[in-house]
């Protein structure tokens, strides 16, 4: 039977699952909401022969349950089934994904031993070691089998996450750049140089690797939900929930995705705002302009200065009466004034409502340094959030507010948060999940 027969109902048939029909799997099952429906119901009629069966069926189990971004339950799955390399290789990527990093790099190790491609099991076994934070480790692996691996884009995309866990910022792209080389449709090397690229501005080249990162044939959720987010930073919505839509496709209850899905909707319903926050900047930079660049005679100029009045909007927020009041302040002065705001379509005083020389705008909020709480290290506090497993959308959104460390974040609210553009619910929980597992917590709202 060629591939070009199997449908989703053959494939679930199959007495024994061969990674060709893992791989035409991954084509169909999310090609259409239909297709995604269709896939989880033979899924949940395999699972049930599953329960009492086993054997092969587990496999199929595992492996839909991975592409369906639900590793656990792959585990569980997968465990079960027989012993070889198609079962090895995806219960280490399920234990890998659960954060069982150990177990992975073993079974990686093991698949390898059992047929798996020896070159790319050895990889990711080195990459789980990464993972741990065991960078030196890492290393000694990859070049171990760099006279192999030198041709592997699997090789050249783990060193790339080395060199940039080293802080070696241009050749981890050029590391990775050299895996797409070798392998173009490589998802985790497209995944991660578009990161890279969005952390460091290149919002064009960012997009085009998550793009290709998520039509790899699992959904590739973060992809989608990254590209996402430069779809946001850019305003345009309704493109940026489509992206998100497709992860709920293959996962209606993907928690990050639905908070994510209901903040777009939510910025896209009030997109009007941003034109009026244009506006409000537009007339800010009117109201700045010194009284100085007027033609306004040198008596009125000098009371003005002496007034402290410097600007088109210190002389709106001023009113008839006060500078009438000021010593030497004449009728002429105050007809010459008048006259130049009459020119202009304004009015003397028309701003007295505002308060003078501040304005109504949000100022950076300021915050006495705190000593880490009883039971946390000076080192957590002083942990950079660079470090923290974080997306890219929380990521920017702590360097717009100007914050580096874990102190520095533990020492704002929610609501100092949530205040920033283009920061949810979802960025919220992310860091709160962050936090929590050092030990440390945002700053209370009513602190």
């Amino acid at each position: 039977m060629t591939e070009s027969t199997l449908d989703l109902p053959t494939i679930f048939e199959q007495p024994n699952l061969s990674a060709e029909h893992i791989d035409t799997l991954k084509r169909l099952a999310f090609s259409s909401k239909e297709s995604a429906n269709r896939f989880r119901e033979l899924l949940s009629q395999t699972e049930s022969g599953a329960e009492s069966n086993g054997g092969d069926a587990s496999l199929k189990a595992g492996v839909s349950r991975l592409m369906l971004g639900q590793p656990d339950r792959a585990v569980t799955w997968l465990e079960k089934a027989p012993d070889g390399a198609l079962k090895l290789y995806h219960l280490a990527v399920a234990y890998r994904e659960v954060g069982r990093f150990a177990d992975a790099a073993k079974t990686f190790e093991a698949a390898a031993g059992a047929g798996a491609d020896r070159i790319e099991c050895k990889c990711l076994a080195a990459e789980c070691h990464l993972l741990q934070g065991e960078i030196s480790d890492t290393r000694s692996m990859l070049e171990a089998i760099s006279a192999d691996g030198s041709s592997s884009a699997h090789w050249h995309y783990v060193m790339g996450r080395v060199l940039f866990e080293e802080g070696e910022r241009e050749a981890a792209i050029e590391s990775m750049e050299r895996a797409l080389e070798i392998d173009e449709l490589h998802p985790a090397a497209n995944f991660h140089l578009g990161t890279m690229l969005h952390l460091y501005g290149d919002d064009d080249g960012a997009k085009l690797h998550f793009s290709m990162a998520a039509e790899d044939g699992n959904c590739y959720a973060n992809a989608l939900l990254n590209l996402a987010i430069v779809y946001e930073d850019e305003c345009r919505f309704e493109r940026a929930a489509g992206f998100v839509r497709r992860v709920l496709v293959v996962d209606p209850a993907h928690e990050r995705a639905r908070l994510f899905l209901r903040d777009l909707e939510a910025a896209h319903d009030m997109y009007i705002d941003e034109q009026e926050v244009m506006d409000s900047q537009k007339r800010n930079a009117v109201l700045d302009i010194p009284v100085t660049d007027f033609e306004l005679s040198v008596r009125s100029r000098n009371c003005l200065k002496k007034m402290n009045i410097n600007t088109l909007g210190d002389l709106l927020r001023t009113t008839e009466p006060e500078l009438l009041a000021y010593k030497n302040f004449g009728e002429t002065s105050l007809k010459e004034i008048k006259a130049m705001l009459t020119h202009k379509g304004l009015a003397l005083g028309q701003l007295a409502h505002e308060k003078r020389n501040g304005g109504g705008g949000a100022g950076i909020v300021s915050i006495a340094p705190v000593a880490p709480a009883p039971g946390v290290s000076a080192d957590i506090y002083n942990r950079s959030v660079a470090t923290l497993e974080l997306s890219v959308r929380s990521r920017k959104c702590l360097q717009v507010q100007g914050i580096n460390s874990v102190g520095e974040l533990t020492q704002r609210t929610e609501a100092e948060l949530m205040a920033s553009r283009n920061f949810g619910q979802t960025s919220l929980n992310e860091i709160k999940g962050c936090l929590s597992e050092l030990g440390v917590a945002l700053r209370p709202n009513d602190a």
